[in-house]
């Protein structure tokens, strides 16, 4: 039996986990959602509302990652922790980076909300967010946990990655970029920062001592 100081240690866990696979599946829907595809079985207007139904989903997961690692005792963390970057005395710089994209995630939802009241080129800039969020959202997972060698946690960022890095390249290849010179430079960050998370996990958090402190 699980002992009942352990409950939030694994809802953490579990909720945060969940909480990336459907920010994933919601940044591919989005995408698929500006590609314009559409089949017999799913018309534009079932994926745009999976897309935000996807989207909601995973905002109620965030929120309870949040509330329960503010509800864990094992260390005190509370929740202006959860919302002003780097606020925490715990695992200072990753449980910041947890916050930043928490923010990003709560801007995404506002403008949303918003969206027929705001110009449509604050919202899209605001939207673009999201692309930056994801990558945040797994430093977070990765520096803070002390069971990433557990190898769950890395097995499943690799399947977000490979599912957001695919439909990146259909988009690219599907819809023409007017100005070359930003196409180029959202495939070299594609590239580039996978590269370097995954560089950075086998030299850090897969590292015996990573995380016990």
């Amino acid at each position: 039996m699980i002992a009942a100081t352990q409950w939030t240690w694994f809802l953490t866990r579990a909720t945060g986990s969940v909480a990336l696979l459907l920010l994933s599946l919601s940044a591919v829907l989005g995408m698929i959602v500006t590609i314009g595809w559409s089949s017999r079985q799913l018309s534009m207007l079932v994926v745009n509302g999976l897309h935000r139904n996807v989207s909601l989903i995973a905002v109620a997961f965030i929120v309870g990652h949040v509330a329960t690692t503010v509800l864990d005792a094992y260390v005190d963390i509370g929740w202006t922790s959860a919302v002003v970057p780097f606020a925490a005395e715990y695992r200072r710089f990753w449980l910041g980076l947890g916050a930043v994209a928490f923010d990003l995630v709560l801007a995404l939802v506002v403008t949303s909300l918003l969206r027929l009241r705001i110009p449509h080129r604050a919202w899209r800039s605001i939207h673009l967010g999201a692309y930056g969020c994801l990558p945040i959202a797994v430093v977070h997972a990765l520096g803070t946990g002390s069971d990433v060698r557990s190898h769950l946690i890395v097995w499943l960022v690799g399947v977000c990655g490979a599912g957001l890095a695919g439909t990146l390249a259909w988009r690219l290849s599907a819809r023409r970029v007017r100005d070359p010179r930003v196409a180029t430079a959202v495939i070299a960050a594609a590239v580039a920062v996978p590269i370097v998370i995954a560089l950075w996990t086998i030299a850090g958090p897969l590292q015996p001592g990573w995380g016990t402190s």
